[in-house]
């Protein structure tokens, strides 16, 4: 199966990379230190449809299909993985809202996250349920026409900014996976209380939470899909979720590619460049190769998640998250070797590029959990 891209593709790379030389790189330190997150930045980004570019057209989206939003991912990432972490989940939990929401909450919700008015979050991870979805402890009964949820949520994306999350919860708390729901939560309820968790390794401009929902009541109607079918409708997201995890980091070991390579054309030792070097050549040459191999495993990943196929799609995206993320931070290590003493201080990007990109291997299913699926599939 080919995975050649478009010219319209191109020049959605083309423009997110403009964006990202332009807007991003120059302020990428200062939010980096800063623990800054970028809401002008991701206003300003959703002028160019980088914003959840999935979100269907007739509510003011691009409509991309699969590939080209990685493409977006790619590069966002490519130019700084915090900023483009932040940019690039701004529309975290939309696709569920798109793909089995009620039409009111389409229209209510989903132009203002394309235009970058609006921030979603999807809250799946609990303190004690990160990889093991089907154990989560948050609950969610009816009281009258009201939802009565309860529980912990933690590692959520976007948790302190976000203006609405779609909430997984058990609303049959004996029934395993077969017995949790999907529902819409404005975060403005009464009991919904994010806490912002600031001392991260790394992708320090994206914003993340711990959250406790205590007592939140929200419509009958905030239900998103069926009851008890939130495990399954979830199941529909994973392989473009983790394809879109792949494509974040071949963006950061593009970027720490990039870098170093510069870096090697600038630096003078033993009275030439240290790009003269066979050493450094090589190392580049074992870079550059890791990050294309990465590139064409997560694009056919994508190709074999959007034709729906759940089996392929699902061994495809986690050995391309897999394979992706584990040379991300080999690559991304070589980088800061390419800039010796200069790469392990913040002047330039190296150290940030490696502290980002270490987070590929854990969420969204750790390297791990990647393993086990794979095996599923292939034994």
């Amino acid at each position: 199966m080919g995975f050649q891209t478009t010219a319209e593709q191109e020049a959605i790379r083309d423009a997110v990379r403009e964006f990202g030389e332009n807007e991003i790189q120059p302020v990428a330190r200062e939010h980096d230190e800063e623990k800054k997150y970028p809401e002008d930045l991701r206003r300003k980004a959703a002028e160019f449809d980088l914003v959840a570019p999935n979100i269907p057209e007739e509510y003011g989206g691009a409509g991309m299909d699969l590939l080209s939003s990685i493409i977006v991912t790619e590069e966002l990432w490519r130019a700084d993985p915090g900023i483009g972490s932040a940019v690039g989940s701004a529309g975290f939990g939309t696709s569920m809202i798109s793909r089995f929401g009620d039409e009111w909450m389409k229209e209510e919700w989903l132009p203002g996250v394309a235009a970058g008015d609006t921030v979603s979050c999807s809250c799946i991870s609990e303190p004690a349920h990160g990889s093991n979805v089907a154990g989560i402890e948050t609950t969610a009964e009816k009281d009258g026409d009201e939802w009565v949820i309860d529980g912990n949520k933690m590692w959520i994306t976007n948790g302190t900014v976000a203006d609405v999350g779609v909430v997984m919860a058990k609303t049959d708390p004996g029934a395993g996976h077969k017995g949790i729901s999907a529902i819409l939560v404005p975060t403005d309820v009464d009991g919904f209380e994010p806490t912002k968790i600031d001392n991260k390794l790394g992708i320090r401009a994206s914003d993340l939470a711990e959250i406790v929902l205590d007592d939140v009541r929200v419509p009958e109607e905030n239900l998103i899909g069926e009851e008890n079918e939130g495990f399954y409708q979830l199941m529909n997201f994973f392989a473009g979720g983790r394809a879109s995890v792949a494509s974040q980091a071949v963006g950061a070991a593009q970027g720490a590619l990039d870098a170093a390579i510069d870096y090697a054309n600038e630096r003078d030792q033993f009275g030439q460049k240290i790009a003269e070097f066979q050493a450094i050549q090589h190392k580049l040459a074992e870079m550059a190769t890791k990050v294309e191999a990465a590139r064409s495993l997560t694009y056919r990943a994508a190709g074999y998640a959007a034709e729906g196929d759940r089996d392929l799609g699902m061994k495809y995206a986690s050995m391309a998250k897999l394979f992706a993320s584990e040379n991300a931070v080999e690559v991304c290590d070589d980088a800061l070797q390419v800039f010796g003493g200069s790469g392990y201080v913040s002047d330039y990007p190296a150290e940030r590029y490696y502290r980002d990109a270490r987070i590929t291997k854990i969420y969204e299913g750790t390297s791990e959990i990647q393993k086990n699926i794979i095996a599923d599939r292939i034994l």
